[in-house]
């Protein structure tokens, strides 16, 4: 057998065991394994396995409809590439005066729509009963106590500010905002240029370049969502210091929920999608890397839907597109950067 006979083979058996690992009957049988651990250790076997929990207050299952039924507001965490096959099975009245917080970070990639778009054409939710929660938060500090911002972003203000109280803590600071496309959008598109950032990193680029990509990355972004035509985008409020009228709204990409949230993502070790570029910037292959790594790099898949919809809005998008070239047209990760390095300031 020849070296491209043994590549074939090796990619063929990668390709298999995801498909295995990612098909809606393996994860519910690992679910309820997972389940069963939890209950006996109180921890997460997989995840965050530091973490004790009070089994007590938890009530683990697999069944989607019973948690929903029993339920005011529900949050939806599913990795936006196998939303799809989670809901579709329930009944389109299942969220029928339900408020839906979204914690999803990615654009369902069967139709490039975003969670709220989604459930509005199939299940009826309108967007006032639908929320997103945002970082610039990493589970893993969270899981440590450190002091972490969620912002939580509606177009029913009180509502939102409402639902935020439900996760502040000691070491938890809750932010309101209401530009509920811009800034689902944003964490789209970080996800993606965190990729690049990986992939910059993997290609030993220094910091020096770093910060110029990310720079250049930010910019890209507001750029989008101007174009794009989302032009309320705004640093957002804390309950405890909001006055009886809501402050005057402005345009700033510079808030925590857009750079911020775009920075930490670059930067930090945490970042499944920066640790995920920096295997393809090694030399790695997209399903090499994905059979590594144990969690969902939300910026692969983004980063094709992203340049579909952008066939639209013709946003000047080099770094995006680049990344996209890079995982789904087969350009190598040098040529890729070569190209677009032409295009930074």
């Amino acid at each position: 057998m020849n070296v491209e006979s043994i590549r074939h083979s090796l990619i063929v058996k990668a390709k298999e065991h995801i498909e295995k690992e990612f098909s809606p009957s393996h994860i519910s049988k690992q679910l309820c394994s997972a389940i069963e651990q939890f209950k006996k250790r109180s921890h997460n076997p997989q995840y965050l396995t530091s973490a004790r929990f009070d089994i007590n207050q938890l009530h683990l299952t697999v069944q989607p409809e019973e948690v929903i039924q029993n339920a005011d507001v529900i949050v939806i965490a599913i990795p936006s590439a196998f939303t799809i096959e989670v809901l579709e099975k329930l009944p389109n009245d299942i969220f029928a005066g339900k408020k839906i917080v979204s914690a999803i970070k990615g654009i369902i990639p069967q139709n490039n729509l975003l969670l709220n778009d989604y459930l509005r054409e199939h299940f009826n939710v309108q967007l006032e009963d639908y929320f997103a929660v945002l970082g610039p938060c990493h589970a893993e500090e969270v899981a440590q106590e450190k002091l972490s911002y969620l912002t939580f972003s509606g177009v029913d203000v009180n509502t939102t500010a409402a639902i935020s109280t439900f996760f502040k803590t000691p070491y938890i600071n809750t932010v309101v905002n209401k530009d509920i496309y811009g800034v689902q959008y944003a964490a789209v598109l970080k996800n993606i240029y965190a990729v690049g950032a990986g992939i910059a990193h993997g290609l030993d680029y220094g910091d020096n370049f770093l910060s110029v990509l990310i720079a250049n990355s930010a910019d890209e972004m507001a750029g989008f969502l101007r174009k794009a035509g989302i032009i309320n985008a705004e640093v957002g409020y804390i309950e405890h210091k909001k006055s009886i009228e809501l402050p005057q709204l402005h345009n700033n990409y510079a808030a925590s929920v857009y750079l911020g949230d775009l920075l930490v993502t670059c930067y930090s070790l945490h970042s499944r999608n920066r640790t995920f570029g920096n295997m393809i910037g090694k030399g790695y292959s997209v399903k090499a890397a994905q059979l590594e790594m144990s969690m969902v790099a939300e910026g692969y898949f983004a980063s094709q839907c992203m340049y579909n919809i952008n066939q639209n809005i013709m946003a000047d998008m080099p770094i995006a597109s680049a990344v996209y070239k890079i995982l789904w047209t087969g350009i190598s990760a040098k040529e890729g950067f070569d190209k677009m390095e032409e295009e930074l300031v």
